[in-house]
C-alpha cells in the first residue's frame, strides 16, 4: 500500500503537473522552432504574443457568458479560441508588413530581426496590458475536476489522494490533436510541403515556383494559433496574468534549444524535458520517501531548490545544452 500511495502522490505532484506544463511548453516552442526555421530569427515576441492571444479569448469569453453562452462542462473559453487566433493572427500578419518585412527585403543579419522582435514585445506587452489589465484573472469555468481527492480516497482505499483537473486531460488532448494536425500539415498538404522545401534550401525553393510570400504569411498563421492555444492552455490550467507570458518566454526557448531549434519534433521533446527537470527538482520528495522508507525521516524536505527558483533551471539547461550540444538532441540548426 505504501508503494501505491508513493505512486500516487508521484503522479499527483509531479508526473500530471509535469506533462500538462510539458505539453503547454511544446506548443510554445513548436511556435518559435517555426518561426527559426522558416523565417531564420528567434521571435523574442512570442511569449507575448500567447499573452495578447489569451487576452483577445478572455474578453471574448467574457461576452459569451454575459450572453449565457457556455460550453459546460468544458470551459467556454473553446468557443472563444477560434477569434483569439483570428485576432492573433491578423496582429501577427500586421507587424510582419510593418517591421520585418522590410529587414527580410533588406536581407538583414538575423541579429536584427532578433532586436525588431524585443521591440515588438514591448509594444505587445503594453497593448495586452491596456486591453485586459494587470490584475490576475481565472476563467477556467466548467466541471473543475475529473477525479477529486475525496473520491478516489473512497474508491481505492488509499491514504493518498488523487486529484485529476479539467485543465489538465483538456491541456493534453488538444496538444496530442494539434500536433497531428500541424504534422499532418507539414507533411500531406502543398502548402506545407513548400514550407519545409522553403525551410530546407530558399534560394532552391523560389526556383521551384514557391511563392516566399505565401509561406511568410503561414508561418505567421500557424505561429500564431499554436501561440494562442498555448496561452489559452497556460492560463485555464493555472491563471492569466500578462506578466507570466514574459517569463516563461525563457522555458520556452529553453524547450526549442534543447530538442534542435528549427526541429519541430525537438520542440515537443524539449518541452517535456524542460517541465519534467523543473518539476522534478523544485518538488519537496519527502513525502513520496516517506511512503517508500517509513522507518526513515528525513531532515527536510528533500527538495533541491525551491520553486522561485523554476526559472533558474531551465536557463541552466539551456547554457549547458548551448556548451555541449548547441544543435540540440534532435540536431536542428546551429544557434
Amino acid at each position: 500500500m505504501d508503494i501505491l500511495n508513493a505512486l500516487v502522490a508521484f503522479l499527483n505532484f509531479v508526473f500530471i503537473p509535469a506533462a500538462t506544463y510539458g505539453a503547454q511548453l511544446a506548443l510554445g516552442a513548436l511556435g518559435v522552432t517555426l518561426i527559426y526555421g522558416i523565417l531564420r530569427f528567434s521571435n523574442f515576441a512570442h511569449g507575448d504574443t500567447m499573452a495578447f492571444g489569451t487576452a483577445i479569448t478572455i474578453m471574448v469569453t467574457w461576452g459569451l457568458q454575459a450572453l449565457g453562452i457556455s460550453l459546460s462542462p468544458l470551459p467556454t473559453a473553446l468557443l472563444a479560441l477560434p477569434v483569439g487566433i483570428a485576432a492573433t493572427a491578423l496582429v501577427v500578419l500586421g507587424t510582419d508588413r510593418v517591421v520585418y518585412r522590410f529587414y527580410r527585403v533588406q536581407k538583414a543579419a538575423p541579429i536584427i530581426l532578433v532586436m525588431a522582435s524585443v521591440g515588438v514585445m514591448f509594444l505587445m506587452n503594453g497593448l495586452t496590458r491596456l486591453l485586459i489589465g494587470v490584475d490576475e484573472i481565472r476563467f477556467d469555468d466548467g466541471a473543475r475536476f475529473i477525479i477529486n481527492v475525496r473520491d478516489f480516497r473512497e474508491w481505492t482505499g488509499l491514504q493518498e489522494g488523487l486529484a485529476l483537473r479539467t485543465t489538465q486531460v483538456l491541456t493534453l488532448v488538444v496538444a496530442v490533436l494539434v500536433v497531428w494536425a500541424l504534422f499532418w500539415f507539414l507533411n500531406r498538404t502543398k502548402s506545407g510541403k513548400a514550407m519545409r522545401a522553403y525551410s530546407d534550401n530558399e534560394d532552391l525553393a523560389l526556383l521551384s515556383g514557391i511563392d516566399p510570400e505565401k509561406v511568410v504569411r503561414m508561418t505567421w498563421i500557424i505561429a500564431a494559433g499554436l501561440a494562442t492555444i498555448a496561452g489559452v492552455l497556460y492560463g485555464l490550467d493555472k491563471s492569466f496574468k500578462a506578466f507570466n507570458y514574459f517569463q516563461i518566454l525563457l522555458p520556452i526557448f529553453a524547450a526549442a534549444i534543447v530538442g534542435g531549434l528549427g526541429n519541430p519534433l525537438g520542440a515537443i521533446a524539449g518541452g517535456f524535458v524542460v517541465a519534467f527537470s523543473e518539476v522534478a527538482i523544485t518538488y519537496p520528495w519527502a513525502k513520496v520517501a516517506g511512503y517508500l522508507f517509513p522507518d526513515w525521516q528525513p531532515d527536510g524536505l528533500l527538495q533541491l531548490l525551491g520553486t522561485e527558483y523554476k526559472f533558474a533551471v531551465s536557463f541552466v539547461i539551456l547554457i549547458i545544452v548551448l556548451l555541449f550540444k548547441p544543435t540540440g538532441l534532435f540536431r536542428g540548426k546551429s544557434v
